[in-house]
């Protein structure tokens, strides 16, 4: 058991090891000589990295916005009362979601060799979040139930989701890269798919994002990095300026954290950092899918003949970068109007946790730009406010408050809050 714990910990729970060891092995079931075997790998992990890196700067500017926008419309974390919380269900239950995760990940194996899904799931941290969750909405819907039988309910549902999600959203993947070699393998699949079908019914596919004619004093905005910082400059401007009229506890906490600078500077620079970000990310995305994809015909044609790799979300951003920030303003517009209107109908305080909703929108404007164009683009984001904002509620009120809410507000994403009601409604028939 510690061995495979380790495993777990070490290779199934460390994204960038688990992708290296995928290409190793795919160079190495190809015959590649030493010194490609070496920079294949080296620079699938490097580039993964990258994207990690980038994504920790996005992060960093985006803990600055949300604190920022919520003191704007006065809103202050919502009590959960008692709970176990991320720490103490580690504690007790963090084994059992690590062997789940390797045994789920042996089943989506399995399922991507003996049948017609061949799809293998890379995304190891969201293997690690996604069993994590459902493991609270399991304890919380069942009880204290036996390690064994956690451990085999949350690996067949982890390796048959793992599985099926990546079919489910392929045939727009190829749409969106124009071939069928990899595919999405994260939990923005379902706003993605929700928004390729409203593109589709009510967008305008003739209308691209990527194909919009800017005047020609406006070629600058044509550059996906000055699109992004921009925008991001805009909407840090309007809240700064907003929390410089304020006199609440907030408001000089937030104006505080700049120190010396002008909290105006101080934000717009964050703006920049956001958009710094972005780009890292775009070119960690470039070099690991350069090495990653012929790395893994290896296995494709040797292990699992056909497989195809699922792999983040940050993967579709090159295709359609204008598509990413109007994704993002979509989410963005929706998640205000859900502030206002979860805490005047239900009484909850919403959340808008900027990294899912950034990352989660961008996928979902994607996928809506591909089959709607720009108003596809919008659409997407908006409905993945809609799902995070409500989604959040029904996690943490009714699906895990005595768990782990407070993880739910954060790592909790739209696959989540969609299959969440399923298995807490497959927890209550199993145990």
């Amino acid at each position: 058991m510690d061995a495979i714990f380790w495993i777990a910990t070490n290779i199934f729970g460390q994204a960038a090891i688990l992708l290296g060891f995928i290409v190793l092995l795919g160079l190495l079931l190809q015959k590649k000589n030493a010194s490609q075997v070496i920079s294949g790998t080296f620079k699938a992990v490097i580039g993964f990295l990258i994207i990690s890196a980038g994504s920790g700067v996005i992060t960093d500017a985006l803990t600055i916005f949300e604190p920022l926008w919520k003191e704007v419309f006065n809103l202050s974390a919502e009590p959960l009362g008692d709970f176990m919380g991320q720490e103490g269900f580690n504690a007790k239950y963090g084994s059992a979601v690590a062997l789940a995760m390797t045994l789920g990940f042996v089943i989506n194996v399995l399922l991507a060799r003996f049948t017609k899904l061949k799809f293998i799931y890379l995304t190891g941290h969201m293997m690690f979040w996604t069993a994590t969750i459902f493991a609270g909405v399991t304890i919380q819907a069942a009880g204290d139930v036996s390690f064994g039988k956690l451990v085999i309910f949350l690996a067949v549902i982890m390796g048959i989701y793992w599985t099926i999600q990546p079919a489910l959203t392929q045939p727009f993947m190829r749409k969106i890269t124009g071939n069928d070699n990899v595919a999405l393998g994260h939990t923005s699949a379902s706003v993605a798919l929700l928004s390729a079908f409203a593109g589709k019914w009510l967008g305008n596919k003739e209308n691209d994002s990527e194909k919009i004619k800017l005047p020609k004093g406006l070629d600058f905005l044509r550059d996906s990095n000055v699109i992004t910082a921009l925008t991001m400059g805009l909407l840090f401007l309007v809240g700064a300026i907003i929390i410089s009229f304020k006199d609440t506890p907030g408001a000089e906490e937030l104006v505080a954290a700049a120190g010396d600078q002008n909290f105006i500077v101080y934000a717009i620079i964050q703006s920049f950092t956001f958009a710094a970000g972005i780009a890292v990310v775009l070119l960690g995305v470039r070099m690991f899918i350069g090495e990653m994809v012929p790395a893994f015909k290896g296995i494709a044609t040797k292990i699992v003949p056909g497989a195809k790799p699922a792999l983040d979300g940050p993967i579709v951003f090159p295709y359609a970068p204008n598509a990413v920030i109007l994704g993002f303003l979509g989410s963005f517009v929706g998640a205000l109007i859900w502030l206002v209107v979860l805490g005047n109908t239900v009484g909850y305080v919403f959340v808008p946790t900027m990294i899912v909703l950034f990352f989660h929108s961008a996928t979902a404007g994607v996928f809506g730009n591909a089959t709607g164009g720009v108003r596809g683009a919008l659409m997407g984001g908006f409905i993945t406010a809609t799902v995070v904002a409500w989604g959040q509620f029904v996690m943490v009120k009714m699906l895990l408050p005595d768990t782990v809410p407070d993880t739910a507000m954060w790592a909790a994403d739209s696959d989540m809050f969609i299959l969440g009601p399923i298995i807490r409604f497959l927890a209550q028939l199993f145990f």
